[in-house]
């Protein structure tokens, strides 16, 4: 009796211990939105002179200041090179985790962070731009330990854009 005791208790802890424990991720995504809109909404509300608008619904801000918008006539695609200069920092400490000073790369817009993608057409070549993007238009849930930036960071980009290539 002891032997079929032991035989149940043991083949139960190798069952319940195999079932996954997890959130499921469209959870943790929800929340995590919630969490960076939040942010983001602070951090405007107690910076009220900033006149940041909303890209469409995607939680992404920009700020271009009067006269910093750039000139030209562009059409943006995802294979569009843009040279820029930009300093970006985590929102909520300041931080600076990259920045170009005398050097201006270029990069494919559809290969960058999708906050960039959303935020950079907002201006032309010449203009100056800043980014508030959530978690989830940058890095997400995903730390980049090479740059220092823990995981669902909420960026602040400053962008000077010097080119663009079609």
């Amino acid at each position: 009796m002891n032997r079929i005791l032991l035989v149940l208790l043991l083949l139960s802890t190798i069952i319940f211990g195999c079932v996954k424990s997890s959130v499921d991720p469209a959870v943790q995504y929800r929340a995590q939105a919630a969490i960076d809109d939040k942010i983001i909404s602070d951090y405007l509300a107690a910076n009220s002179t900033l006149k940041a608008k909303r890209v469409d619904t995607t939680g992404v801000y920009y700020i271009v200041n009067d006269g910093e918008g750039g000139t030209g006539n562009v059409l943006y695609t995802n294979s569009t090179q843009v040279t820029v200069g930009f300093t970006g920092k985590i929102l909520t400490s300041g931080f600076v985790f990259a920045q170009t000073d005398q050097f201006h790369p270029s990069y494919v817009l559809g290969a960058v962070i999708k906050g960039w993608q959303l935020g950079i057409p907002q201006i032309k070549p010449g203009g100056k731009v800043r980014l508030l993007i959530p978690s989830r238009y940058a890095y997400g849930p995903y730390a980049q330990d090479s740059i220092h930036l823990p995981a669902n960071s909420v960026l602040d980009f400053q962008i000077q854009l010097y080119g663009v290539t079609n």
